[in-house]
């Protein structure tokens, strides 16, 4: 069994103090991937940073205090790449994959955006890059015979299922209709060939959301996004049977606004 969680930690350092760290000490996960780590590593504590029983590695934001990825895993990995190949943002602290056996996995922070600012240029502009590399990554890991297994932040919200309020966002960053477009050429299986997994083993549920604003209630009304994916390719989702959102059981519990998401998958 493989059992890989991924969570947008809104900060590190300050999820260490709300709660991370019980909470990685009793993980079942083989695999974390983190995003939104905002910190490098010499500023994490030694708990965080380099935790007896796993394996790290952290790229931080040339930018500090922005962005950030991580991946924690069991055993160490057979091979680590930072970026995708981007002259723009392979020092955005965006992208990490590893080499386990048998499957690539990887930890994305995708940028968020804001409709009408550069953001959202940066944004279109990472979109454009990236799921040409999805594809290529998919193909050189079956001429390899491997499976890969894409976690993280997407900011992308692909269906009105994923979101709570959908109506109310059809003109908001992160439920854009060109965006949704892009995040269905990722899972078409003739142009990016991924599979949402949680999605396929919940085909029929609002949600399960992994992200709720720190603004109003909207934790206690559950009026959420599903914006965390584990996307896979086809041989590796058809070999998860269980995913679940591990959501805080009160307001004042949460280490993040986002909650781990967690995949197993029997290899």
């Amino acid at each position: 069994m493989l059992t890989v969680t991924s969570v947008n930690v809104n900060g590190l350092r300050a999820a260490a103090k709300k709660g991370f760290v019980p909470w990685l000490a009793e993980t079942g996960a083989d695999a974390l991937c983190l995003q939104e780590v905002r910190a490098e590593a010499a500023q994490l504590p030694d708990e965080v940073c380099d935790p007896d029983g796993w394996h790290t590695v952290h790229v931080p934001a040339a930018a500090k205090g922005r962005a950030g990825v991580s991946l924690y895993t069991r055993r160490e990995p057979d091979r680590v790449q930072v970026g995708f190949g981007s002259a723009e943002f392979d020092g955005s602290g965006r992208y990490v994959e590893a080499d386990l056996p048998g499957v690539t996995v990887a930890s994305l922070y995708l940028p968020s955006g804001e409709v009408g600012t550069e953001r959202q240029d940066e944004k279109e502009r990472f979109l454009a890059e990236f799921l040409p590399y999805l594809v290529d990554l998919r193909k050189r890991a079956a001429a390899e015979g491997r499976e890969v297994l894409v976690c993280g932040d997407w900011n992308i919200a692909h269906q009105e299922a994923d979101l709570k309020n959908w109506k109310a966002n059809g003109k908001k960053s992160g439920f854009l209709p060109e965006e949704r477009a892009w995040l269905s050429d990722v899972l078409d299986e003739t142009r990016g060939g991924y599979v949402d997994v949680v999605r396929a083993l919940h085909p029929d549920v609002e949600g399960p959301y992994s992200w709720w604003s720190y603004r109003g209630r909207a934790f206690d009304n559950d009026a959420g996004w599903r914006i965390d994916y584990h996307l896979a390719t086809p041989g590796l989702a058809g070999r998860a049977v269980k995913a679940y959102v591990e959501r805080a059981e009160s307001y004042d519990t949460r280490w993040s606004d986002h909650a781990p998401v967690t995949v197993v998958y029997d290899l």
